[in-house]
């Protein structure tokens, strides 16, 4: 995952050289203490690259793992023209976690282990000025999860009885917020 992230980066900063790019940051999710920013680039007329790393650092919350990294790249097609106006966008990414998933609250099971997404996501980008623009956007897809399941109280061994990685496989939201966007050439 580190080398997927640094190699990301890296393609990126050589695109940036030529290209409109906009670094961004979620400010609905910073405000929640799980921070996810990212850097979006032209790649032609109408279409946009981006990638965004989401980050949930908490060790636990309420008693329970909630730690999770999620790099998405996507392709982005604006309807109007780049960062103002509709867009819609494809992606697949990967992702680590040590959590405890949405159908196991209120239990003392947690999970522990990486997966993949392959889904879409659609929005709309506000200019506000040369610089700075808004970007309200919401996605989802399908997420593909190979884990580990664990107990939080203590209780030695694993819940879930699989011999190495237990599958997990489901239609999610997974993506949104409002990015805050910056144009730095």
């Amino acid at each position: 995952m580190k080398k997927a992230i640094l190699f990301s980066f890296v393609l990126l900063f050589s695109i940036t050289t030529s290209a409109q790019t906009y670094i961004k940051l979620n400010g609905l999710s910073a405000l929640l203490g799980v921070p996810q920013v990212g850097i979006e680039t032209s790649i032609g007329a109408k279409s946009t690259f981006n990638v965004d790393v989401f980050a949930s650092l908490w060790k636990s919350f309420d008693g329970k793992p909630m730690q999770a990294v999620m790099l998405t790249p996507e392709y982005r097609y604006h309807f109007k023209e780049k960062n103002n106006g509709f867009y819609t966008g494809i992606h697949f990414g990967g992702d680590v976690y040590k959590l405890q998933k949405w159908n196991y609250w209120g239990t003392n099971m947690y999970e522990k282990g990486l997966g993949y997404h392959i889904g879409a996501t659609i929005g709309y980008q506000k200019k506000l000025s040369d610089k700075f623009v808004l970007d309200a956007f919401l996605g989802g897809g399908w997420h593909q999860g190979f884990y580990k399941g664990y107990y939080t109280d203590g209780t030695p061994g694993r819940y879930d009885g699989a011999k190495n990685f237990n599958k997990s496989g489901e239609w999610l939201p997974y993506r949104g917020g409002i990015m805050i966007s910056y144009k730095i050439n």
